[in-house]
């Protein structure tokens, strides 16, 4: 089984929209580890790891986002793997 990090950031209206909240339950039910965060800018940050199919599906649910959102881009890069336990919404 391999594993995976990514960190990045999602572009467009994804805050005001439960962007966090659905990050983190998409996260939690792919047994993700993690974080996801509102910037100033009106961008999301997120970082998550685990099972590299798992955070790749991740990856791909953050193209859409929830039904309010509207994504115009998203920023991912590998990361080494951080040793995060559970996944939490940063404020």
């Amino acid at each position: 089984m391999s594993r995976l990090c990514l960190h990045g950031y999602v572009s467009g209206r994804v805050q005001g929209v439960f962007f966090r909240q659905a990050t983190a339950e998409q996260a939690e039910r792919l047994e993700l580890h993690g974080w996801v965060r509102n910037l100033g800018d009106g961008r999301v940050e997120v970082l998550c790891e685990g099972e590299a199919s798992a955070v790749r599906e991740l990856a791909s649910w953050l193209e859409q986002g929830p039904p309010q959102a509207k994504v115009t881009g998203v920023e991912l890069e590998e990361q080494p793997l951080q040793g995060i336990a559970g996944f939490i919404v940063l404020r």
